[in-house]
């Protein structure tokens, strides 16, 4: 009877709690569908530019289903290569065909170097060997030898930062909630844009410190690839750590215990994670494609890839800087707004 006492109990509080449920029922699925949308997404096609004087190539590579583009001169096709328009460029010196590769995305490189493959086999006659239609291949960034880790690496910078720093702000801003200290701020002549600013730049001091140790130790420890300016790594990892701040500090709004706090994470968290650039979000649907480009961690991935294996500066990163100070600033605006909820000043 005690038994099952407690087993109707604890079945009543799950039923009545309805985040609790939606969590047990409905994020698995939602998690389960968008990794079966990013798995199942059909092979990449790879962008391959080719000077005029290539033009026996293109053929080739468009039957094996590369989005082949034409560049009138060297020049403007090597200027499309470095923006990330096209995976490679290909152009002839001599009799043999020069092949760059933008070089930051092996699974892009992989693409590349097997339609190149596959065509040069086309190409070749018969009786002919290994011929003059094999390309010479170089790397505008990154190496033949990049590791999984050079790849990868900064966005999981981006990912870790962002995460920790939702975690720990909102259980952190909840815990005043909780506790009576933000009600206590309330009561006081302080108006409501002072307090989240207070709490904003008290738990920023920290995440400064954050930004700088996860960064040094990626490139200093990890020896994580690293091309570009490090005051720009760390530019990029405080602002990702402002945006996790405001938006943990926001949604902690509508926790009523920590428990409830991580629940937010399958639902805000995991998505981010799949649509920061771990997998191309070309092969994804153009509405899922939107979603990510809708979120901190994507802008934030981005730049640390154009800085670390790209070694781009400012005007690359530029964008990504200002969504992320616009994503900053929105979240603290929805802040003043969320403690009307808990008393009007």
């Amino acid at each position: 009877m005690r038994i099952r006492a407690i087993t109707q109990r604890i079945l009543q509080q799950f039923i009545h709690d309805k985040r609790t449920m939606a969590l047990m029922f409905i994020a698995p699925l939602l998690v389960l569908s968008l990794m079966s949308l990013v798995f199942s997404s059909p092979a990449y096609e790879p962008k391959i530019g080719v000077s005029a004087d290539t033009a026996v190539f293109r053929t080739a590579l468009e039957a094996q289903q590369a989005e082949v583009t034409g560049y009138g001169d060297v020049d403007s096709g090597n200027a499309a290569l470095k923006a990330g328009d096209i995976d490679a460029f290909i152009t002839m010196k001599g009799s043999t065909p020069s092949v760059v590769l933008e070089g930051s995305n092996p699974a892009a490189n992989r693409a590349v170097i097997m339609a190149l493959q596959e065509a040069a086999q086309s190409l070749q006659p018969a009786a002919s060997g290994s011929g003059s239609h094999m390309p010479q291949i170089s790397y505008l960034y990154g190496a033949q030898d990049m590791k999984t880790i050079d790849r990868f690496g900064p966005i999981m910078i981006g990912v870790f930062v962002f995460f920790f720093v939702f975690l720990i702000a909102g259980v952190s801003f909840l815990r005043e909630r909780t506790t009576g200290t933000l009600e206590r701020l309330l009561s006081t002549p302080l108006k409501r844009w002072e307090i989240v600013t207070g709490y904003v730049c008290g738990f920023g001091i920290f995440t400064i410190f954050q930004a700088l140790l996860i960064s040094w130790f990626s490139i200093q420890v990890l020896g994580i690839m690293m091309n570009g300016s490090f005051g720009y790594v760390l530019l990029m990892t405080l602002l990702l750590s402002m945006s996790a701040l405001t938006l943990g500090t926001l949604l902690s709004a509508f926790a009523a215990n920590e428990l409830q706090m991580i629940q937010f994470i399958p639902l805000v968290i995991v998505p981010q994670i799949f649509l920061s650039g771990l997998f191309p979000l070309d092969t994804l649907p153009l509405w899922l494609q939107r979603i990510g480009l809708a979120t901190p961690i994507y802008y934030g991935s981005e730049a640390l890839m154009d800085i670390m294996l790209r070694g781009q500066g400012w005007e690359d990163i530029a964008r990504d800087v200002f969504m992320l100070i616009g994503f900053s600033l929105l979240f603290m605006l929805l802040n003043v707004l969320a403690l009307r909820k808990h008393r009007r000043m």
